[in-house]
């Protein structure tokens, strides 16, 4: 006899729901404020793919091959380096209590928590390690044999549908479906989560932007203000 069926399962985006900030984005500013990429040139992409991703009409393969493309320019050594730089200065001041309470209640409770983002693993491991999270679903960067970035994506993007494709993957993984779960929570602030925040029992607007928002009134859903005072 398994206990599939009576334990739940908690999923969590991380960009602007459980951090106020956008790692992604914020991991690219950083390159440019300490030198180690042009900060015109690369700062002039970094902020139009953002506010794609704003908007809703990122195409993820091209951003995650830009964004890789950059990590591949350094040895994983000085990346490692320039990493541990960028939890201290922009990640820790952002780990907000709310978002540790929040995460807290359901492992209490014994949920299965997973963080699943589209931003790529090498930016939100040790983000996820650092909320004491064990499971991380995120797009997976190509290593070469010495562990070094290449610059090429693993499979398809954790975002939008990629984010079901992904969760379904990762369940089979464990001998498991979504359906197996008493209750499923997704929580989210973005509109480009809807297809998982869909299929899920529990969808909570977490933080929504203005297109969530209005998609969680018409539906119903439940919304979640974190960071009032960070917003």
């Amino acid at each position: 006899m398994n206990k599939q069926s009576t334990q739940n399962i908690a999923l969590f985006d991380l960009d602007h729901t459980l951090l106020p900030i956008d790692s992604d984005y914020e991991w690219g500013q950083f390159l440019c404020r300490i030198g180690a990429v042009n900060a015109e040139e690369f700062g002039r992409r970094n902020a139009e793919f953002f506010a794609q991703y704003q908007a809703g009409s990122l195409d993820p393969v091209e951003y995650l091959e830009f964004a890789l493309g950059t990590l591949a320019q350094f040895p994983r050594q000085q990346l490692d380096d320039y990493h541990a730089q960028f939890m201290h200065e922009v990640i820790n001041p952002a780990l907000l209590p709310a978002a540790r309470d929040l995460l807290k209640r359901h492992q209490d409770q014994n949920d299965l928590i997973a963080i699943i983002t589209a931003t790529n693993r090498f930016v939100t491991q040790p983000i996820a390690q650092a909320l004491g999270v064990e499971h991380l679903l995120a797009a997976e960067p190509h290593l070469d044999e010495l562990g070094n970035l290449t610059g090429k994506l693993r499979g398809v993007p954790t975002s939008g549908p990629g984010k079901v494709t992904h969760l379904n993957a990762w369940l089979a993984q464990q001998g498991k479906q979504l359906s197996d779960f008493t209750k499923s929570y997704f929580y989210s602030d973005s509109q480009n989560d809807i297809p998982l925040l869909s299929i899920v029992t529990h969808p909570i607007a977490t933080n929504p932007n203005k297109l969530l928002q209005a998609h969680a009134q018409a539906h119903g859903w439940p919304t979640l203000q974190l960071f009032e005072l960070h917003n």
